[in-house]
């Protein structure tokens, strides 16, 4: 395993990260106390959940991924073992976000925020979260696969500088090592860095962004700030809900898989994506590489890429991610991705 500075904080993290949010809903807590264990085994150290999980969000299950999580917890010796990773759901601004969580007052202000860090912290069975995120920014913007931004005047928001100064506080009490922010644009990360520089507030450490062979659209405005600012970035999805692990060829869909089960999920799965998706697969098989692997080994080598969240169902499938961090991407290959790339930029932002 190799591991990473998160932004200009003392923590150093795992650069594959294990994600959560199948547990509870496609995982049993039995399940994800092995993924875990896996994961441990491996070098992995950053654990990443969200007090929305598991998703699709529904009231029944939510919280329960912190939930199996702080069991895995709460036995002796592994709290010391991993940096834990949480976030606070935004508000309710699009059809898809959940109106149930905190009974849908989920704005970014420091009751709501109070709220979601405690409950958090009691179902993760902790007196402290490693890195807080904010799980969606509290205004209108361009999020979860939306490409235009919608030029939407929203009747209210809690101001970037605002939400900082809770989290400060949350930092000062020992409540939280290092925040972060997720699904965020460049200038609300702009707003964020200049709040911190400016009022004294702390920095945000990482972006947890989508990032994939299917959607680099990071690269656009946000790489530079990563670069600059030193804010990491928590690759999420990918491998685009599984899309380049090459199960979908075809338009197969497997019993049990993430596709098959949840029509909502189709944000990779458009007809562009697709062909792009073919392209990639079959580039792994000509190398002789899984394209699971192919595309994880690309994300994580990145000079922007802190850590790469992985997500699996079974043991099996983990196993496969987990050992992306001994592949390595010669020139020729990696010039083979960027043609395809070239031809087909982005076919699932």
């Amino acid at each position: 395993m190799l591991y990473r500075r998160l932004g200009r904080t003392d923590l150093q993290v795992s650069a594959i990260s294990l994600g959560t949010m199948t547990w509870g809903e496609q995982n049993t807590e039995a399940e994800a106390h092995a993924q875990l264990d896996l994961a441990v085994a491996a070098g992995v150290t950053l654990i990443d959940a969200a007090e929305m999980y598991p998703v699709p969000p529904k009231a029944e299950t939510q919280g329960l991924t912190e939930r199996y999580l702080g069991s895995w917890l709460a036995k002796p010796g592994n709290r010391a073992r991993v940096v834990v990773a949480t976030k606070a759901a935004g508000p309710v601004r699009q059809a898809h976000q959940p109106k149930h969580v905190r009974g849908g007052t989920t704005s970014l202000d420091r009751a709501n925020l109070t709220a979601a860090l405690d409950a958090s912290l009691k179902r993760l069975q902790t007196d402290h979260v490693d890195l807080y995120q904010l799980h969606w920014p509290d205004r209108s913007t361009n999020t979860f696969g939306r490409l235009a931004y919608p030029w939407i005047e929203d009747a209210s928001t809690v101001p970037i500088e605002e939400t900082l100064g809770v989290l400060a506080d949350f930092i000062s009490a020992g409540k939280v090592r290092a925040i972060g922010v997720s699904n965020e644009t460049p200038w609300g990360l702009s707003r964020f860095v200049s709040a911190a520089d400016t009022r004294k507030l702390p920095r945000i450490a990482s972006i947890q962004n989508p990032y994939s062979l299917l959607n680099r659209t990071y690269e656009i405005g946000l790489a530079e700030f990563a670069h600059r600012e030193q804010i990491g970035l928590l690759a999420y999805s990918p491998l685009a809900f599984g899309v380049l692990s090459g199960k979908y060829r075809g338009g197969a869909r497997p019993p049990g898989s993430r596709l098959a089960l949840y029509e909502r999920f189709a944000r990779y799965s458009n007809a562009q994506a697709q062909r792009a998706s073919e392209r990639y697969v079959a580039l792994a098989a000509e190398r002789g590489l899984d394209p699971s692997q192919l595309a994880l080994a690309y994300v994580l080598a990145k000079p922007f890429t802190t850590s790469v969240i992985i997500g699996a169902t079974t043991i099996p499938q983990l196993r496969i991610n987990l050992a992306s961090i001994d592949v390595r991407l010669d020139d020729a290959l990696v010039a083979a991705i960027e043609a395809i790339h070239t031809d087909q930029p982005n076919p699932a932002p």
